[in-house]
């Protein structure tokens, strides 16, 4: 009941983190230590499951995807969506500075808790970071482009932005923002699209199901080279999440509401210059101390069930 719990609990963490454009589920994920068993369940589902089911059953599939495990956090992922979009998008309009501040010192303090979990340390190491952290910086401050929202093109965007999901550093909401399909995909949930919605679905499915299963094979073979990537990811990504940006383009919703897509961020002064609001320094030190501390707390309460599951504590 403890482990079910602790899961529903980090689904709505995932869940939280994917409503802002620039967060990853993937970083909550990752801290939190369900990762590689995250990658290992979602791996499981290719063509040999129908093999498995004739010959053994549903019971055997149901324990061979960990289904239990990822049903429970897809419960904690969708209520959180449901019960806090409406707040973390009023948070994203009249609190910028804090939420962007919180999210920074979240993913800050996961850098230090992955680097812990490499074996070694070393000059190839740093470049790998290096090269991550460079691709992440790309990928949170390139244009957006303008692709009509036809099923194929949402199948595609839905593949990679699910890729973007499971990758620490990196968002699959903001990922869908680069490719001018973000505004396309939340007005089909809002009308309940069926046609678009099950394009995005299916893309989703089989980006997920290819991309565990190259991640899956990495980490078991390179696991040292490919923790300093996601870290550079994660590195990387922190342009996106600096709390005092000047906002350069937006992409229109059909409400005319405006999302921020590219930003360029500035020092608080800059920013105090550019829009005339106060930089809330104390404010945005303070929920990174926040975010800090959260994560610290997932990290130490993560190692603690893993001890008592493994029948050490």
């Amino acid at each position: 009941m403890k482990v079910s719990i602790r899961t529903v609990l980090i689904g709505m963490l995932m869940g939280a983190a994917e409503v802002v454009p620039g967060v990853s589920g993937g970083t909550i994920a990752f801290i939190s230590g369900i990762y590689e068993r995250l990658l290992n369940a979602l791996r499981q589902f290719t063509p040999a499951l129908f093999r498995v089911l004739t010959r053994e059953g549903i019971g055997a599939v149901w324990r061979q995807v960990d289904a239990g495990f990822l049903m429970t956090l897809a419960a904690g992922m969708g209520a959180s969506i449901v019960l806090f979009a409406s707040a973390i998008g009023y948070l994203l309009e009249h609190e910028q500075i804090a939420l962007w501040s919180f999210f920074m010192g979240l993913v800050a303090a996961s850098v230090f808790v992955v680097t812990r979990q490499m074996s070694r340390y070393g000059f190839d190491l740093l470049l790998a970071a290096a090269t991550g952290a460079v691709f992440g910086v790309i990928i949170t401050t390139v244009a957006p482009v303008e692709l009509s929202p036809t099923p194929w093109l949402v199948f595609a965007g839905g593949a990679v932005a699910v890729c973007a999901w499971i990758l620490p550093g990196l968002s699959g909401s903001f990922i869908l923002l680069i490719l001018g399909l973000y505004a396309a995909v939340i007005d089909a949930i809002r009308s309940f699209d069926v046609m678009t919605l099950a394009a995005l679905g299916a893309g989703c499915a089989l980006g997920l199901v290819c991309f565990a299963q190259v991640l899956t094979r990495l980490l078991a073979r390179y696991r040292d080279e490919t923790l300093a990537v996601l870290t550079g990811f994660m590195v990387g990504s922190m342009v996106k999440l600096w709390p005092w940006k000047h906002t350069l383009s937006y992409q229109l919703k059909d409400d005319g509401a405006r999302i921020p897509v590219v930003e360029e961020p500035v020092l608080p002064g800059t920013y105090f210059n550019l829009t005339g609001d106060d930089p809330q320094v104390m404010l945005a030190a303070a929920m990174v101390v926040c975010g800090v501390l959260l994560v610290l707390a997932v990290s130490w309460a993560s190692n603690r069930t893993w001890h008592l599951e493994s029948g050490e504590g």
